[in-house]
């Protein structure tokens, strides 16, 4: 995994850069191979803003937050990426599980004749 930080009109502290680097070890679970993490730490408005950029192989998220701490900006960001990454693995796992489901029609015509024997009354 490799890790990216920028920090604009902000100070870089080892506090900072070791909490960054603590969360985004946390995202190995989520996903395989090279991934790369795109950190910027900013501060605008007396607000500090945390954003990342999360590249892999087939796929690509962001997150940004911002509030009055930076620590806490971290933490915001880390939970709407969690959030995106489940989701993602929800799905795919969801869709691995639906190709077994799904009905195997072996005579097409059979299948259309009990179509219009169900559907004749109606019409």
């Amino acid at each position: 995994m490799k890790i990216t930080v920028s920090f604009q009109h902000l100070e870089h502290t080892p506090s900072l850069d070791e909490r960054i680097q603590e969360k985004s070890q946390k995202l190995k679970k989520y996903m395989e191979g090279k991934i790369h993490a795109k950190w910027n730490c900013y501060v605008e408005d007396h607000q500090q803003f945390a954003e990342i950029e999360l590249i892999g192989p087939k796929c690509s998220f962001h997150a940004s937050a911002h509030s009055d701490s930076l620590y806490k900006s971290i933490d915001l960001v880390m939970g709407k990426l969690e959030k995106q990454l489940e989701k993602k693995h929800a799905k795919r796992k969801n869709k691995m599980h639906r190709k077994s489901e799904r009905p195997v029609i072996l005579d097409y015509e059979s299948a259309w004749d009990d179509y219009e024997e169900e559907y004749k009354d109606v019409v």
